[in-house]
This record gives C-alpha cells, structure tokens and sequence, in this order.
C-alpha cells in the first residue's frame, strides 16, 4: 500500500514536471513567435519610412543624362527621387516660370539646370535659400556648327555676328531665341555690344530668313541633313550628333560665343531640405562631374577665361524684361 501511494506521489510529479515542461515551451514558443512578429513590424515600418523619404528636382539637363545619376544618387542614399524634366522647345524658361508661380508653396526642393541665366533669375527674386543657395558646376559652350559638305572651313563665319552676312540667306538654323541657351546667349550679345548695335544684328539676322526650329538638338539634325548649312547650338548636342557619324564639325570658340555653366539650387523653403541638401552636394561631386564629362554632356571641368562671352550677369537681369519684349518681336513666328 505504502508502495502504490509511493508510486502515485512519483507519478504525480513526474506529470507535473512534464505539464511544466509543455506549459514552458508553450510560453518559449509563443514569445518566439511575438519577437518575430515584431521584429516582421519593425522591418517593415522601418522600410516604409525608408521609403517614404523623398526629394523633388525639377532639371533642364536632357533625361538621358539627368536619369542615370539620380538613379546612383537613390542606389547610394535610398532617397527616392521625383523628378520634373522640362520640355525640348521651352527648355528652362519653363521651369524657371513654374518656380516663381511655387515661390509662396514651394513644391520643388532643388532646382538643376543646365544653364546659368534662369538660376541667377530665381537667385534675385528669393526664390533659391539665401545661404548657399546655388552652385555651378562643369560647362558647355555655344558654338557654330556647320556642314563639312556644304561649308568649306576656310569659308565659315569666323564669329556669330557673321551670321548676318547675305551669303547665309536662308541657311543658318537656330532654336527659337525665346527660350533656353539661345536666349540666354542672345541676351549676353545685347551686354557685349549694347542695346543699339544688338538691335541692329537681331534684325539683320531675321531678314536674313533664318530658319527657327525647337530645341539645339534639332538645329544639329537639320545641319547634318543639309536642310541648313550651319547653324547656333550647344557643344553638347554637336558631339552627339559627332557619335552618330553626322557630316559635321563646331567652330572654334570666339569672344562674341557663350560658355554655359550647369547649376545646382536648393529652393527656399524646400519640402524636404534634409534630402535637397544631400542631392545639392551630390550633383557637385567628381564623380557626376566625370559621368557628364563621359557622357559629353559637359565639355569641361573649369572653363578657360581666354575666350568666350562673360556677361554682366547684374546688368542683364536688370534688363531682362525689355530684351525679352524685343526679341519676341523681332523674332515672332
């Protein structure tokens, strides 16, 4: 009898041992399962405020070059980029416009153009921040491009007020000098040679019947046509069209042509300052610097101050308005 109550106290323990035992791998197995849940929810808020960290650019600089390093910029930060790219006619006029319509409710955080005049334009109307509010970086440079099977090169116009002369009636193109690099090199030229003596070459070029397309790019295609003998653009687009085996060679530079800064600004007031601060130093790096410079979106590193045209920037956008008046009516289509 002592013997099976002995027994029945044994077993009793031994079960109660073993319930514990269940009871504690229950439990172990049920925070296991709570850690991972958590850990899964962390993860996972972790990555969508990853996610939702965001910097808006508006560019003038072609896609094809803009997008692979925005691309490296996401690759290298996780910060997703929302990009607005202007159009081939209106170029950075546009974006220019939509940043001084924003300036009370800034949409943008950085602004990169692929040109000076329009991000000294928003500078003076306090649309850029008013500490380190713009950089350059890089240049291109206006040049005269011409048709090696059409134009002899000891024929060529040597500078661009040549571009007058009666023997190109008809067979120089350009973009519409409203917009983008050509506008801003037109407007330089009436700092060069004041208003009087640039009035006076506007109007002789016009008689001259030259022919207004939309965008540099296309002016280099109408030149390798032979649809025009020579034309205005940006080094840029002759050195694409120089990869694609067009007929075509650019002039060398002269005082009365254009060097042509990129830049970079952060907007006033940006959405999302912390990423525009990190992008506005990114895009100042060597390694986009060399990206552009490969890519032949750039011509060079530093520009040479031996030749081309260094505008009173000051005087030009104190005169901007009027000079726009006047080269809308003389070259209205």
């Amino acid at each position: 009898m002592e013997f099976k109550l002995h027994s029945a106290r044994s077993n009793s323990r031994t079960s109660h041992r073993y319930c514990a035992t269940l009871i504690a791998g229950a439990l172990a197995a049920r925070l296991l399962s709570v850690l991972v849940q958590l850990s899964i929810l962390l993860i996972f808020v972790s990555g969508c405020a990853h996610e939702g960290e965001k910097v808006v650019i508006y560019t003038s600089q072609d896609q094809v070059f803009a997008q692979p390093i925005l691309a490296k910029f996401t690759e290298h930060t996780g910060i997703r980029v929302a990009t607005v790219y202007d159009s081939e006619a209106v170029k950075t006029v546009g974006l220019a416009n939509r940043l001084l319509q924003e300036r009370d409710h800034p949409q943008c955080d950085v602004f990169w153009s692929n040109e000076e005049l329009r991000t000294r334009q928003l500078a003076a109307r306090d649309v850029l921040r008013e500490t380190n509010g713009w950089a350059s970086f890089g240049f291109r440079s206006r040049r005269i491009v011409i048709n090696t099977n059409l134009v002899p090169l000891n024929f060529a116009p040597k500078t661009i007020a040549g571009l007058t002369n009666g023997v190109w009636r008809g067979k120089v193109c350009l973009a519409y000098p409203l917009f983008g690099t050509t506008a801003t090199h037109f407007l330089a030229l009436r700092e060069l040679w004041g208003a009087p003596a640039w009035e006076n070459w506007c109007r002789a070029l016009a008689a001259n019947q030259p022919l207004l397309v939309d965008g540099n790019s296309v002016v280099v295609k109408q030149v390798a046509r032979g649809e025009a003998a020579l034309g205005l653009t940006d080094s840029d687009d002759i050195a694409s069209g120089l990869e694609e085996g067009f007929p075509i060679v650019a002039l060398p530079m002269s005082d009365d042509m254009l060097l042509i800064p990129n830049t970079v600004a952060v907007i006033r007031h940006a959405p999302h300052p912390a990423a525009a601060e990190r992008l506005f130093e990114y895009l100042q790096t060597k390694p986009v610097l060399d990206a552009l410079l490969k890519a032949h979106a750039l011509e060079g590193a530093v520009p040479s101050k031996k030749s081309g045209l260094y505008p009173d920037w000051g005087n030009l956008l104190a005169n901007l308005e009027p000079a726009t008046t006047k080269l809308r009516e003389i070259f209205l289509r």
